[in-house]
Order: C-alpha cells, then sequence, then structure tokens
C-alpha cells in the first residue's frame, strides 16, 4: 500500500498540514497510521468532506449577521 505524508496531503487537498493532523488523531482519514511522530495516510483516501457544512460544499454568500449593510 502507498502512503503520503501530511505535507502531501495538505498539498493535494489544499487544506493546512495542522487541519490534516487533526483529522488524523479524530480518526476522520481511514487508514491514517501514526509512526513515532509522524503520520502516514494512505494514497487512495479521499478529502473527507467539511463536516461544517451538512452539504459537505461551502458556498460563499451573504452572511446574515453583515452590519455593513445597515
Amino acid at each position: 500500500m502507498e502512503y503520503m505524508t501530511i505535507q502531501e496531503a495538505s498539498d493535494k487537498w489544499n487544506i493546512s498540514a495542522r487541519r490534516i493532523q487533526v483529522l488524523c488523531s479524530s480518526g476522520r482519514l481511514c487508514g491514517a497510521v501514526k509512526f513515532g511522530r509522524q503520520w502516514a495516510i494512505p494514497c487512495n483516501v479521499d478529502k473527507p468532506i467539511d463536516a461544517r457544512i451538512k452539504s459537505g460544499k461551502y458556498i460563499k454568500g451573504d452572511c446574515q449577521n453583515d452590519k455593513s449593510k445597515i
């Protein structure tokens, strides 16, 4: 099985290396293994969806709390 480092996953998925560390620690990346202080992430793992958004896709729009329009 081929593995990639956190930095390689960061470049591939366009998210920070720290965020990938958190995803590995919380078990959100299936198959990620820790060897000492380094994480090894399987190359065939897909980028996890954003759990903050129900659809998994962030859509930039008007904020309801935007006070600049008042």
